[in-house]
């Protein structure tokens, strides 16, 4: 299996501009004026009344990138447009039949169609169901129709309604900005009261470090294999046949309430899995990260400290976040192969380099999930597939040696919630990801009930391993799952 190029690797970092919803809402914006407003590219004063527009439509471009406006607050943003069109009545009706006619051809044909049919293989009829994801879906993505619609509407009209103001030959500095301050700062004070009394949903975070708790005093196993099937929801992963996770979960110990973090996006959510940490302190705060590498010590560092090795074995954009840790594979090819590919790849890295930790990231059932969505059965049986693989990987390991005191862990780094597979936002389906830990130090058959967060991993591998923890770490370690004569 190939690894990711240089090119899928800066085309990955490109393609977020505008998979990610904040970038893409300008870039949008931009995009669709300049096109609508062809005809009028030779001239000057066009060029010029366009610039002196869009400077004076950038606070509520800025606001749109400050507030998140997740799930349900998304319906508010209906009424600073609203509110617009009652005080300033002008509405270009073509610029918004264009704009609204652009992001559908994006969304459901360019994206939901062409590009996952020649990234991962779907059908060219893709978009006969695309277009319903695009409609329901409610995560941080610019698929969120929803979120998106209001807000590039309300952008056009005030950059067009202010262009033609100024093309006409009112001045910049005479055009109605006491409406338009009063507006934008009306604009700021609603969105921030929106996230402050009602945006109440996210995790909660531990206070304190990891290290307050004392460093581990040895190592309680020689090896530990993470293997995270990316997107997993919780309760369609408990719908689906896996009966050799079954007997991993009867064996080991299962964390029944494991949450992951907000913004819960991949390589946040990795990122906050392997430091300990949260996206405030990490740094990674999207999928588009503009700075490499996280801020914090991760657990690859931990290791090093104590002279062993880690490797993580996943996408492109997982070297944003963690360099020259990770093995890098291609998200190029046909989603049926995907995580086949993925375990031939983890079993040659551990031949050659045999690390102490190992983290492997499935895609297929995200993969499916973003493409198809996550209640239909091809998203189940992506799980299945997923169980198959990983029983065969172990039972390779397990010839070879590698399995006699490795501890395993089985996560999903976010689940999805309903459209195109949708997570960010932290909708049902998302916050709650499979957990199960087996492995020589770990309790038999233990059902863990009481929340828990995917910041608790990376000390816990620590604790296993005999590291130091992460400077940065807060997540607890998971002493409930360990045997005691082992703490």
């Amino acid at each position: 299996m190939k690894s990711a190029s240089l090119f899928e690797i800066i085309a990955a970092r490109c393609w977020n501009l505008f998979n990610e919803g904040k970038p893409f809402t300008p870039i949008f914006v931009v995009i669709t004026f300049l096109l609508y407003n062809l005809p009028e590219f030779k001239s000057t004063v066009f060029w010029t009344a366009a610039g002196l527009g869009l400077l004076a439509v950038l606070p509520v471009i800025l606001i749109y990138i400050c507030f998140d406006f997740p799930l349900f607050l998304r319906n508010y943003l209906w009424i600073p447009l609203c509110a617009y069109l009652m005080i300033w009545n002008n509405v270009n009706i073509s610029l918004a039949l264009m704009a609204v006619g652009l992001y559908f051809f994006f969304t459901v044909f360019f994206w939901g169609t062409l590009y996952y049919h020649l990234r991962i293989g779907t059908s060219w009829l893709n978009f006969t169901r695309f277009w319903k994801l695009v409609l329901k879906n409610s995560d941080s993505t610019s698929g969120n129709a929803q979120e998106q619609v209001p807000k590039f509407l309300l952008l056009l009209f005030i950059w067009d309604s202010q262009r033609i103001s100024i093309q006409g030959g009112i001045p910049f500095l005479q055009l109605e900005w006491p409406r338009l301050l009063i507006f934008y700062t009306s604009l700021f004070v609603f969105s921030w009261i929106l996230h402050r009394y009602l945006f109440d949903w996210r995790p909660e975070k531990t206070n304190g470090y990891t290290r307050d708790m004392g460093v581990p005093a040895g190592a309680l196993c020689e090896k530990v294999v993470v293997m995270i099937v990316d997107g997993a929801r919780r309760d369609r992963f408990q719908e689906a046949a896996t009966p050799f996770l079954d007997e991993l979960r009867e064996k080991g110990t299962e964390y029944c309430r494991m949450e992951t973090v907000y913004p819960a996006r991949t390589v946040v959510c990795f990122s906050s899995i392997f430091t300990g940490t949260y996206p405030e302190e990490h740094g990674i705060k999207s999928n588009l990260v503009l700075r490499m590498g996280v801020r914090v010590e991760s657990i690859f560092d931990s290791l090093r400290k104590v002279g062993k090795k880690g490797k993580l074995l996943g996408i492109a954009h997982l070297i944003d976040a963690f360099g020259e840790d990770v093995d890098s594979v291609t998200a190029v090819m046909d989603n049926r192969v995907a995580d086949k590919n993925i375990i031939t790849r983890a079993k040659a890295l551990m031949e050659k380099e045999n690390p102490d930790l190992l983290v492997v990231q499935m895609i297929a059932t995200d993969q499916t999930g973003h493409s198809r969505g996550a209640l239909y059965e091809e998203y189940r049986r992506k799980i299945e597939e997923a169980d198959k693989l990983i029983e065969e990987f172990f039972g390779w390991l397990d010839k070879k040696g590698m399995m006699k005191d490795t501890t395993v862990i089985i996560c999903a780094d976010h689940g999805q919630s309903d459209g195109i597979g949708g997570h960010g936002h932290l909708d049902e389906g998302e916050r709650y990801v499979p957990f199960i830990i087996h492995g020589p130090a770990i309790k038999s058959g233990l059902r863990v009930e009481a929340k828990h967060s995917l910041v608790s991993v990376a000390p816990t591998i620590a604790h296993l391993l005999g590291a130091p923890y992460p400077d940065h770490s807060r997540g607890p370690v998971l002493l409930d799952a360990i045997e005691v004569n082992n703490k």
